[in-house]
């Protein structure tokens, strides 16, 4: 037995009743777990295990899955983000985003967990734009993972910017000297809300336009997904305003 808190960040049908957990945790990573029973309308469970909703577990160590045997709720962000379109979608996002950089189950992320609650919990709030906090959290979950991208200075040769050229696999901003074939002209303003979601300057963020939002997103999607190797199923419904 062993207790641990965590974010459920997906869920699948097992058996006839029973239903996969996955959880991000703070001590133990990535976690799949069993809970037994919880497609009934009798499960003790009830609505503790759904995507989104930060728990405080207690699982039982198998095999090749674990079994929760307590759940309890700490804070329901799942439902209340449930309430609108657009703060949903970007959190189905950060969940996804959150269980492909831990590509490994029980490989401490200790951090990323941090910024997933973090992220959750100002979405759940309504204080800021949900597309803005879904930026700040793939930002800064892609720099704590080892791939941070380069905004101050130029991803090859450290020249200090600002630079207005972007290179998705040379990893951020690049200078002219630097600029490979393909890299991608990108205007100032998003770059410095890059760099402001980055380095948590909000009141410089919010101040942005809807045109400059939307830039800097596809931005940061098309970085991520590089990253990933792999399209993510929730981006394409995705509402960005």
């Amino acid at each position: 037995m062993y207790r641990d808190e965590g974010v459920v960040l997906r869920t699948a049908p097992f058996a006839e009743a029973d239903r996969i957990v996955t959880v991000l945790t703070r001590r133990n990573g990535r976690v799949r777990a069993v809970a037994k029973g919880v497609r009934k309308t009798s499960s003790r469970f009830g609505a503790r295990l759904e995507p989104g909703t930060y728990v405080d577990l207690q699982l039982h160590e198998g095999r090749s899955l674990d079994t929760v045997t307590q759940a309890d709720i700490l804070a329901p962000y799942g439902a209340t983000i449930a309430q609108e379109y657009a703060r949903y979608t970007a959190a189905a996002v950060m969940l996804e985003t959150a269980e492909r950089l831990t590509s490994e189950e029980r490989q401490p992320a200790f951090r990323l967990f941090l910024l997933l609650v973090g992220g959750l919990r100002t979405l759940a709030s309504g204080e800021r734009p949900p597309s803005l906090v879904l930026d700040a959290f793939l930002l800064r979950s892609l720099t704590v993972s080892g791939y941070g991208m380069a905004l101050d200075e130029c991803a090859l040769c450290g020249e200090p910017g600002p630079h207005h050229s972007l290179s998705v696999p040379g990893g951020g901003v690049v200078c002219p000297e630097c600029r490979p074939r393909g890299a991608a002209s990108t205007s100032p303003a998003a770059v410095r809300l890059l760099a402001d979601l980055l380095h948590g300057d909000w009141d410089g963020a919010e101040a942005t336009d809807v045109r400059t939002r939307r830039e800097a997103g596809g931005v940061v999607a098309a970085y991520l997904q590089w990253h990933l190797e792999r399209a993510l199923r929730a981006l394409p419904h995705l509402e960005r305003t």
